[in-house]
């Protein structure tokens, strides 16, 4: 730290060593003699056995600088080299440097003196950051050992890449933080520009290369957004007190290229296309019940001429083409949260919400399938087709059809939803009276968590689209709801 009248510097510099070795190992036996036996030495066959070593280092030097010039005019600068031994041999390691500058506008004389604007900063900032989450061993050439009639033998698993490196983003935010009525009012708004270039993907191969898989950097996308928070202290009086906090934020997400001349990335149900987000889902659109016979009906979606797309329809699946048809991540989050007091009460709250996202059933194709299956089946099944002239979106009940169960938008939902993520109500006993005990507070207490959720998706949990990798993700497969817990308990300070 360093003072020469009104500037001051703080400079700090250093290295950094993280360096993880895990090893496993696990032997299976039979035929112990009785359960009093807990020992494998006590087995009488040796049935299974099998051991693994993975390990990996990250090196950093680093170095930081912060100067004020009188707590108004704030600058930091930072700088990292990042090494890990994830990465090629030739790309190991990368510079990420960062850059902020602020400005707190209140301190200046034509606002020192405000009655409203208690406190006012504008601040800017860049930086460089990297990826490396990617596993062990991604950039090396994989073989895997293997037997065969008890003669032991090797065979590829991954081809390596000696110039795999750092996925690297570079951010730009902009934002101010407000303060009025003496921080009655208070908040932040941040503007941000992320772009990200070199992701870590893992691209398949041909399998004439002896190899089916490969990590290398290619594609970019970019994020873009805002974040918005408000604080308020509604009331403040001798009992009674009452403050809130407001927070929304906005995403923007966008696949900008990608390896082969940007060809399109099919996983399953979602696809990587340029100008799309993130793994949208890919499906067939489905058009509902053809009233006259009770199938299935598909939107063809094939591209006319003037490049519009055919929206007849079919009730042949294969005549259909599939279609972006949402994303598993939303475009829009908030938050919002009180906390209330009133003398020896206590009340607090937090509701959460998500909008934009999509949520894929793929357990749909079992338990909304028509009779299709032997699973017990989604209350909307009672509306299926039964006569000519019946307009509804499930179709005819047919044992081992098939009728309308392929993947498509009829098991695409949105995931919307507003959950009371937590409430809590406590009571503190009275100072003057714990303090006779030695006990500076007593506070009984009954809270829960996921207590109400406000959503129009019909399944057991709008925010399980990323529980399962089934169709390439943003999918739910049988998943349980998230548990409603009530808590009772007592809190007792000494």
């Amino acid at each position: 730290n360093l003072k020469l009248g009104s500037h001051n510097f703080e400079a700090i510099a250093g290295t950094e060593l993280n360096k993880n070795k895990r090893k496993y190992s696990s032997v299976t036996g039979i035929k112990f003699p009785s359960d009093d036996f807990q020992t494998i030495d006590s087995a009488g066959e040796i049935s299974d056995g099998e051991g693994n070593i993975s390990e990996y280092a990250f090196f950093s030097y680093f170095g930081r600088l912060n100067y004020d010039f009188d707590g108004k005019y704030l600058l930091k600068a930072s700088i990292r080299r990042d090494g890990s031994s994830r990465f090629g041999s030739n790309q190991k390691y990368a510079y990420f440097p960062a850059v902020s500058l602020g400005w707190v506008i209140s301190k200046e004389d034509f606002l020192s003196t405000s009655n409203t604007i208690s406190f006012l900063k504008l601040r800017a900032s860049w930086g460089k950051t990297g990826n490396a989450e990617i596993g062990n061993y991604a950039s090396k050439d994989q073989w895997m050992g293997t037997s065969y009639k008890q003669v032991s033998g090797l065979y590829p698993v991954r081809k390596g890449n000696d110039e795999l490196t750092w996925e690297k983003s570079k951010q730009y935010d902009l934002g101010i933080d407000f303060g009025l009525f003496q921080n009655r009012i208070s908040g932040e708004l941040d503007f941000y520009d992320k772009r990200t270039d070199g992701l870590l993907y893992d691209r398949n191969l041909p399998y004439t290369t002896g190899y089916s898989n490969m990590f290398g950097n290619e594609g970019d996308m970019k994020n873009t957004g805002f974040e918005f928070v408000l604080n308020t202290k509604n009331f403040k009086t001798q009992d009674f007190s009452w403050e809130s906090s407001f927070n929304l934020a906005n995403n923007n997400n966008k696949v900008t290229s990608l390896p082969d001349n940007n060809a399109d990335v099919v996983v399953g149900n979602v696809i990587r296309r340029v100008g799309e987000r993130l793994d949208s889902f890919y499906l067939v659109e489905y058009a509902g019940v053809d009233p006259a016979n009770g199938d299935a009906l598909f939107y063809k979606n094939t591209l006319n001429a003037d490049g519009s797309r055919d929206r007849s329809t079919t009730n042949d699946y294969s005549e259909a083409q599939r279609v972006i048809a949402g994303s598993s991540t939303p475009d829009w989050i908030a938050g919002f949260t009180n906390n209330i007091d009133y003398k020896n009460f206590d009340f607090s709250f937090t509701f959460q919400g998500e909008f934009g996202a999509s949520i894929y059933n793929a357990g749909g194709i079992y338990q909304s399938a028509n009779a299709d299956w032997f699973d017990n089946q989604t209350v909307d099944q009672m509306n299926r087709w039964q006569k000519p002239g019946d307009i509804t979106m499930v179709p005819q009940a047919r044992l081992g059809d098939g009728n309308g169960t392929q993947n498509s938008t009829r098991y695409l939902e949105k995931a919307n939803f507003i959950r009371l993520r937590n409430i809590s109500l406590g009571y503190s006993l009275d100072k003057n009276l714990t303090a006779d005990w030695g006990i500076s507070k007593i506070r009984f207490y009954v809270s829960a968590i996921n207590a109400l959720t406000f959503t129009k998706y019909s399944g057991y949990d709008p925010e399980a689209r990323s529980d399962t990798a089934r169709g390439g993700g943003g999918s739910t497969f049988y998943s349980a709801p998230p548990a409603k817990t009530v808590t009772f308990g007592i809190n007792v300070n000494f």
